[in-house]
């Protein structure tokens, strides 16, 4: 009697812990998932060292929105992945001038995010109109002079099939906590 109730114990604590993984992956796959930020690129706003949460979900229910902040690969490096704003929608047409002004079909832009005003020797292809396809964003880093992002062709527009998430809570360091919404 005594050996049922033992093997009875270990396959519940065996079930719960099946249980418990098998939560914890469909969390960490289709949820939420832990990032950390490496470099300068979306400086003031992220800083290298911080832990953020990405939501891997919402974006499955709406639309991204101009100023989100998102997560996608970086397609010539595997497991490597790029946080930057969105700046251009899908359809849009984006232009940055040699003054750094950016113009979203011949409109200037009006933002806050930006670190400091865009040198001209940074616009690179967006000198040119850079006309955003159907499912394509215009993405940049908030450290503007020093962002590897949508101006560059090593990284050009991003389909909405590559973004992972939005970055949504900045968890470490621990002074630092805040969740990251657009003004």
């Amino acid at each position: 009697m005594k050996k049922k109730k033992i093997l009875k114990e270990l396959l519940n604590t065996g079930l719960y812990l099946l249980f418990v993984l098998a939560t914890t992956w469909l969390l960490v796959t289709f949820v939420v998932q832990r990032t950390e930020v490496e470099g300068s690129s979306m400086e003031t706003t992220l800083s290298n060292g911080d832990n953020l949460f990405v939501d891997k979900i919402s974006y499955r229910f709406r639309e991204p929105e101009r100023f989100d902040i998102i997560v996608f690969p970086f397609q010539y490096k595997e497991d490597t992945y790029f946080i930057k704003r969105i700046i251009g929608m899908p359809g849009e047409t984006v232009q940055i001038d040699s003054s750094g002004n950016i113009y979203i079909d011949g409109e200037i832009l009006q933002e806050s995010y930006g670190r400091e005003v865009i040198k001209a020797e940074t616009v690179g292809r967006a000198a040119e109109p850079v006309v955003l396809g159907a499912d394509e964003y215009f993405v940049m880093g908030d450290n503007r002079n020093n962002s590897s992002d949508s101006r560059t062709e090593i990284v050009g527009n991003i389909h909405r099939d590559d973004i992972v998430g939005r970055a949504w809570v900045r968890i470490w360091p621990l002074n630092k906590f805040s969740f990251l919404k657009h003004q």
